[in-house]
């Protein structure tokens, strides 16, 4: 048991720091192309630090185990339980850190059009992939459309996300790179050439703790009498998710508004588009009670964070306040796994 823990926070360590290498690269991309920080927070840096999450149900279901079921249920708990913690656990986070300089009635700023965006794709998507639990596995062509639909969905929001960044650029929110390149603190210049290199190494890092961390939480689950489905559901998410709350927090801390809210609602409808569509089409994707609570739990999350998208920003209290909805998932989950 000792030496799958020790496995588990070992593989941690290495995909958080193949994380932040990646996601360091990618801002300074962004500040060579000239975008906005709309889209380095929503698509970049969201896609970055969601790779920990998605290569863990990527390496799952098409080279996990030797155990057909337990790849599956990893794979799903993983997919469904990202935007679950992203838009309840991180997003008050994040809020609670700047809580401290702001007080309870303060308000966090982003720029409102890109989160009224993301939130919008978002609840669209991830309802769709919801509905399509009730899709007969046997109707392959109603799911291949659905997977098909989502994917296409996010096409078009990189294109619209992209499509706006000219006039935020215009209007004062283009990308400023924080920090120097991890390469050049070794002596190297920073340069596409040296930013590719470091995206890539990123990447090769993240595929290899992933592999581990899978292995790990199957010897884990077993060990504990636990579903790989539940700790797939809570404890991956958990652990993977930990770059976009380490990069909101900061962001939100120095008010960088948008790169921090951006962060956490561009990688939702990165993993409420594109990993669904593998589930569709490579799970089962059924309607169990520890899934079909975590959905309905993302959704009115989302909803909620949606509903007070205002011109001058949302309170601190209104982030904060979805801390209680993930509460309630671990609750209702964890009282259900013990009847």
């Amino acid at each position: 048991m000792t030496f799958y823990v020790f496995e588990l926070i070992a593989m941690l360590v290495v995909i958080l720091v193949a994380a932040e290498l990646f996601t360091n690269a990618l801002e300074h991309l962004g500040e060579r192309l000239n975008i906005s920080e709309g889209v380095t927070g929503s698509l970049f840096a969201a896609v970055g630090t969601a790779l920990p999450e998605t290569a863990v149900p990527l390496l799952s279901i098409l080279a996990g185990t030797s155990d057909t079921v337990v790849n599956e249920e990893i794979g799903v708990g993983s997919i469904l339980g990202a935007p679950l913690m992203l838009s309840t656990l991180s997003i008050s986070l994040m809020a609670l850190a700047a809580w401290p300089r702001r007080g309870l009635r303060g308000y966090v700023t982003p720029e409102r059009t890109g989160m009224t965006r993301d939130l919008n794709v978002f609840l669209f998507a991830f309802g769709l992939a919801a509905l399509a639990m009730y899709v007969p596995p046997g109707m392959h062509y109603l799911r291949a459309a659905l997977s098909a639909i989502l994917v296409l969905t996010y096409a078009g929001y990189i294109g619209l996300t992209l499509r706006a960044s000219t006039s935020l650029v215009q209007d004062g929110h283009a990308t400023e790179a924080d920090d120097r390149m991890f390469l050049s603190r070794l002596g190297m210049r920073t340069n596409r050439f040296t930013i590719v290199l470091q995206l890539v190494l990123g990447l090769i890092l993240i595929v290899i703790g992933a592999e581990g961390f899978i292995s790990a939480v199957d010897a884990v689950s077993k060990l504990l009498g636990i579903s790989a489905l539940l700790l797939s559901l809570l404890v991956i998410p958990i652990a993977t998710e930990l770059p976009e709350k380490l990069n909101s927090i900061l962001w939100i801390r120095r008010d960088r508004d948008t790169l921090a809210v951006g962060n956490i609602t561009g990688a939702m409808v990165f993993q409420g588009t594109l990993l669904p569509a593998l589930g569709i089409m490579l799970t089962p994707w059924q309607p169990r009670i520890e899934v079909l609570s975590g959905v309905v739990i993302t959704l009115i999350a989302a909803g909620w964070l949606r509903l007070h998208c205002r011109a001058r920003g949302l309170p601190l209290w209104i982030f904060a306040a979805n801390a209680a909805l993930y509460a309630t998932y671990l609750i209702t989950t964890l009282r259900h796994q013990s009847a």
